[in-house]
């Protein structure tokens, strides 16, 4: 870890971060090729109620707009959660070079905790992955949001139960 990959991980962290303001879950990517930021995105599933709306799948789309090719050699992808299956194959038929997250995804993770796709020697194309950047606030980021949406799923059910007596 570096300090280029802590400023990088904070811009995902403020991308997170927009994404918790309208209730998407917090996740943030930002795309980075020879020190400028070609692109950067945040979830939108539960706005476009579209499964595919991931951080780094918007990222990737608008990355390869700005460069006018799928194929992303040389671009670093920041990203505040371990990717997931469907993003770790994005992330590596687009053939991005390294990706840099922050915090494990015990559930879906395919960059090291559950499998490491992004790894893996069978394909033809494999990424270097670091992991754990500024982890405490992505999970942080992460954790509060949860607890928070458990919370007010809480009080729904409370006032619906209280209206009906």
């Amino acid at each position: 870890m570096n300090s280029k990959d802590e400023i990088y991980m904070e811009l995902a962290i403020a991308e997170a971060k927009k994404a918790e303001k309208i209730n998407e879950v917090p996740i943030g990517a930002v795309l980075v090729k020879d020190g400028e930021i070609i692109s950067t995105a945040f979830n939108l599933r539960e706005s476009t109620q579209n499964a595919v709306t991931h951080a780094e799948l918007l990222a990737i789309e608008k990355a390869c707009e700005a460069l006018g090719t799928w194929r992303l050699e040389g671009v670093e992808l920041y990203v505040t959660l371990e990717p997931c299956p469907m993003c770790s194959g994005a992330i590596l038929l687009s053939r991005i070079d390294r990706v840099v997250y922050g915090a494990k995804d015990p559930k879906a993770g395919c960059a090291g905790t559950l499998m490491n796709l992004l790894t893996d020697h069978r394909f033809n194309h494999q990424c270097q992955v670091v992991s754990g950047v500024l982890e405490e606030r992505c999970g942080a980021l992460l954790s509060s949001f949860f607890r928070n949406l458990r919370q007010r799923k809480k009080d729904e059910k409370k006032q619906k139960k209280g209206a009906m007596e």
